[in-house]
């Protein structure tokens, strides 16, 4: 790594003066992310964009993971079948109303192409495993066929088989009745069907054959996307980037949130290494949202990947690059306010109990209890009781300096350097993913 500059040795001593909870990390470079053909990442742009994924031909990747807004969609929940438009301008189809929320945020898609992202989904039901099936574990039923060169690539072929996501539900269409029927595998499965209608298409066939896939498995499709997003939503060049390569690249504020951040605050802890994530699941105390993961609106996170009783209520880290962008945040975006969010990482307990239900950001028309589980007493202590981070005192001067320091780990670029928006796709689909007015 290259010697600072001068003007921040001042800075870099009394940073290393402190309680520092971790080390820097190394500044990320090329060797981090995994790299693929520019062909390849123009078809996964397509590909991402393209409504020839969802069942029912009306939802793209990109609905739910757009450029313009932190590659997540800006809501708390999103709605996927049944909705129509993007963002904040989403809106009910009343000729087709959605059936639910998707229980969980839609998360950033940031920095997803390196190399150390391999647990994926807030609950870390698909991640790199070396007794699963061509090392990755997949949720029940759903093992994968192929090898794929990413837990990203094994991720992406899972919201097209989701009946409030992408797939749609039964009597719609025939993805979503191979679903309903659990045949996601083999000839006449889901991924199969998915495949053919990929396939079925000249220039997505010629492309995939140029690259050398002559019969074209949805796992290519997966790889297809993976090499897009991992190009695309590249978040490397940060201010926080640029002091790690040596650059006078962050202003004192930043400095000093940045000193809180790896000491007193104790952010690190978990927030830690390239991208501030460890990569594994805490129990923070954030109110549930929404219809959550089974009958009684209740969402467990890790523990019902697991069935361990110690993992309930743990979800995944989540990176922090470009975390100014991608609220609102949590597993169930219970917070639009990245300040709120912190305060509630400094008294958890406090958090959830004055939790004020307006932070959330919900589209409005859909037919679902949202509170179900905060209306209820006994689920809220549950949360409570399961919560494991450490308060930590901080007065507002010192909140100020961390919210500094995160707007430092912001690569104003990604998103938006790549490839954008494709002006049409190989579908001929219409696109319902273009971006809102500003």
């Amino acid at each position: 790594m290259m010697n600072k500059p001068l003007c921040l040795l001042g800075a870099a001593l009394l940073w290393s003066t402190s309680a520092i909870a971790g080390p820097l990390p190394a500044p990320v470079t090329d060797a981090d992310f995994h790299q693929f053909p520019p062909e390849m990442i123009e078809l996964g742009r397509d590909l991402f964009f393209d409504p020839i994924l969802a069942g029912n031909k009306n939802i793209a990747c990109a609905t739910c993971h757009h450029p313009t807004l932190g590659s997540s969609d800006g809501m708390s929940l999103s709605v996927g079948e049944g909705g129509i438009g993007l963002g904040g301008a989403r809106r009910v189809d009343v000729s087709n109303a959605p059936r639910n929320r998707i229980p969980r945020n839609a998360p950033a898609l940031f920095n997803l192409g390196a190399r150390e992202f391999q647990v994926m989904f807030h609950d870390g039901r698909t991640a790199a495993d070396r007794n699963a099936m061509f090392g990755i574990r997949m949720p029940a039923g759903r093992t994968l066929e192929k090898p794929v060169v990413s837990a990203l690539a094994a991720q992406n072929i899972l919201p097209i088989l989701s009946p409030d996501e992408m797939a749609g539900h039964p009597g719609e269409n025939e993805v979503a009745d191979a679903v309903a029927a659990e045949r996601i595998m083999g000839d006449g499965g889901a991924w199969d069907i998915l495949a053919t209608r990929v396939a079925s298409i000249t220039e997505y066939r010629e492309r995939f054959a140029a690259l050398g896939t002559d019969d074209i498995h949805i796992t290519d499709v997966g790889t297809a996307l993976s090499a897009f997003i991992g190009s695309e939503f590249r978040a490397s060049d940060s201010p926080f980037d640029k002091y790690l390569r040596g650059e006078d690249a962050m202003t004192a504020e930043q400095l000093a949130g940045m000193d809180l951040f790896y000491g007193k605050a104790r952010c690190s802890t978990c927030h830690s290494g390239a991208f501030q994530t460890d990569h594994n699941f805490h129990a923070i105390g954030m109110p549930q949202v929404g219809p959550g993961k089974d009958d009684y609106a209740t969402d467990k996170g890790l523990g019902m990947t697991t069935g361990e009783a110690e993992d309930m209520y743990r979800f995944r880290t989540p990176s922090l690059r470009n975390v100014t962008q991608s609220g609102p945040y949590g597993h169930n975006g219970a917070y639009s306010d990245l300040e709120d969010v912190v305060r509630h990482h400094l008294d958890a307990m406090a958090g959830l109990a004055s939790y004020s239900r307006d932070k959330a950001v919900l589209l409005e028309g859909v037919d679902v209890e949202d509170w179900k589980a905060m209306d209820d007493f006994d689920e809220v202590l549950r949360i409570a009781e399961a919560i494991e981070i450490i308060n930590v005192s901080l007065d507002d001067a010192e909140i100020d300096k961390i919210m500094s320091f995160l707007g430092a780990l912001t690569d104003e670029g990604s998103g938006k350097r790549g490839l954008g928006v494709p002006a049409s796709v190989p579908s001929g689909l219409e696109l319902d993913v273009v971006a809102p007015p500003s």
